[in-house]
């Protein structure tokens, strides 16, 4: 009776401070975290307990999964230099200036449980920052790069820390660490695409929305549990799944599918990532009060702790500029692809019977449409800017924090730094970023590119559509009043319609058929361009969405039973 109640306060609380936040213009993990601290100083409020491995394995797979699986593939692969620089460059050298720096202010720390502390803070969390970021207008391409950092640096973090707390019990060379390193990620990577394969199999063979949301919810464990047991990354492997999951799913999946799991995760992420936020607040009077037991003073911590955080913030600060400097590189070369292009394309046109044509001219159209991408979505030095501010910290370092070995040195103090380090930079940047963002004057996605991105579609879509309904009007396989009806309803260049069916049921399941047919057709022209990644992913995820909304919307078969 007890936990159904703290179950149900704690998420009315959830979505009463989220809701709060919204309307006070504040990002929801901010709000979450301070009402957090203050009601674990209220007294009777009881502490809450929860082990770092139900965070680690029962919390983390589902929300990087849920996050991995709305992840457009496309845009993940264009920025992937960008994202594999802040997620793992940029966290390896976090990793040691914090590790460096605790053991040089407090030496009987030995420098492998400083590394891993190190580890344990360098991860950022991208909630805060895409929550403030969508709400002031940032380019998505901004946004993008931002969740694939916290997708991917997760699990680098947790890679580092398992080397480092291995170092701790015995002597492991740097060899030997970067050796686990290299095949934790293989074979985490391995292991996310076999499972995310075959999930996407099953579900296309079960063709129940209920069944297969229900089949989604153990995915994420599917994936994580036996890249752990093979001493790989966990949640790396629930990453790839997710992202192999998200781009094969529109090909196999129904509309109903879709919806159905698209509101159920959507429910399942908001819970998750807002409960561990909540918790992460409540923790800290418990975590001030065993430090005060021990013999490092809970000041002394804090101090502690606000260096590391100024560490983490300025190594971001400083390796911004070089990565500025690789993406400039990139736009250059983007520049320099241009003509040559051109050239392959005219090469091409003069070859129309080449038996190769068809494939050379995806390959040509992706490699247009990555060039277009980006050199209209630059990133300049405001864009640098805000990703140098947008280093905050979340739950998932204090969680990380507390799975450091019982014998480890001055344990308690070292959780309460990544602690003070998940606090300050979720706090101080988090609150300061909107700020940062005004001050830059990034600018956003121009509207108007973005509206002829979709029209122009919406065309492609439409023409397929309209191919369909001048083939069955040409073979006479469906009366000319329900291809006028078909037509109409698409918006698709059309005859005058003719009178309506007398067999009402009968021209109904034959509009449906055909409506089908028409919307399947509108569904392969817009993989086709998600394959050729011709389009934005706004764009293709709207006329996603309105495709669904058809085939959701068209009248269902007469029941068996009449």
């Amino acid at each position: 009776m007890a936990s159904a109640l703290v179950a149900v306060v704690g998420v009315v609380s959830l979505v009463a401070v989220a809701a709060s936040a919204e309307r006070l213009g504040l990002a929801a993990p901010l709000a979450l975290v301070v009402v957090g601290g203050v009601l674990g100083f209220v007294p009777g409020v009881p502490e809450p307990v929860v082990p770092p491995e139900l965070v680690l394995a029962g919390v983390l797979p589902p929300l990087m999964y849920a996050a991995a699986v709305n992840m457009p593939a496309a845009d993940f692969r264009r920025n992937s230099k960008v994202i594999f620089g802040l997620a793992v460059l940029l966290v390896v050298a976090t990793m040691l200036l914090v590790g460096w720096l605790l053991n040089w202010l407090i030496p009987e720390i030995p420098l492998p449980v400083a590394f891993a502390v190190g580890a344990v803070v360098s991860p950022t969390d991208a909630v805060a920052a895409t929550s403030v970021g969508r709400r002031l207008g940032l380019p998505a391409r901004l946004l993008t790069i931002l969740e694939g950092e916290g997708l991917v640096n997760d699990a680098t973090s947790l890679v580092l820390l398992r080397s480092a707390v291995t170092a701790i019990a015995a002597s492991v060379s740097v060899g030997g660490v970067a050796a686990e390193f290299v095949y934790s990620v293989v074979v985490a990577t391995l292991v996310g695409w076999v499972v995310g394969r075959v999930v996407v199999l099953v579900r296309a063979r079960l063709g129940d929305p209920v069944m297969g949301t229900a089949l989604s919810f153990v995915v994420p464990f599917v994936a994580f549990l036996p890249a752990e047991e093979l001493e790989a990354s966990g949640i790396l492997a629930v990453v790839v799944t997710g992202l192999v999951t998200g781009s094969q799913a529109p090909r196999v999946l129904s509309a109903a599918d879709r919806l159905t799991e698209r509101t159920n995760w959507r429910t399942v992420a908001f819970l998750l990532e807002g409960g561990i936020f909540l918790f992460m607040g409540l923790g800290l009077h418990g975590l001030v009060d065993e430090v005060g037991r021990h013999h490092l003073s809970v000041g002394h911590a804090l101090l502690l702790g606000l260096a590391a955080s100024a560490a983490v913030i300025l190594v971001r600060i400083v390796f911004l500029p070089f990565l500025m400097v690789t993406v400039r590189r990139d736009e250059q070369r983007a520049e320099r692809a241009v003509p040559r292009l051109r050239e392959w394309r005219s090469r091409l046109e003069e070859r129309p019977d080449s038996p190769r044509k068809g494939q050379v001219e995806r390959r040509l159209r992706r490699a247009s449409a990555d060039v277009r991408f980006t050199l209209e979505d630059t990133l300049g030095w405001r864009a640098g800017a805000v990703l140098a501010w947008s280093g905050m910290r979340g739950a998932i370092t204090v969680a990380a924090a507390q799975t450091l070995p019982e014998d480890t040195p001055m344990r308690p103090e070292l959780i309460l730094i990544a602690f003070v380090v998940a606090a300050t930079t979720l706090l101080l940047q988090g609150l300061t970023l909107p700020g940062v963002i005004r001050a830059a004057k990034v600018p956003p996605d121009d509207p108007e590119r973005l509206r002829d991105d979709y029209r122009s579609l919406v065309r492609e879509l439409n023409g397929r559509g309209a191919e369909v309904l001048d083939r069955v009007e040409r073979d006479g396989s469906f009366p000319p009043e329900v291809i006028a009806k078909v037509r109409a309803d698409e918006r698709l260049p059309s005859a005058p319609p003719a009178e309506p069916a007398p067999d009402f049921d009968r021209a109904r399941e034959q509009y449906r058929e055909l409506r089908l047919r028409v919307v399947e057709a509108e569904r392969t022209a817009l993989l086709d361009a998600h394959r050729a990644g011709s389009h934005r992913s706004s764009s293709l995820n709207r006329a996603r969405r309105r495709l669904d909304a058809e085939e959701l919307t068209l009248p269902q078969p007469p029941s068996s039973s009449h």
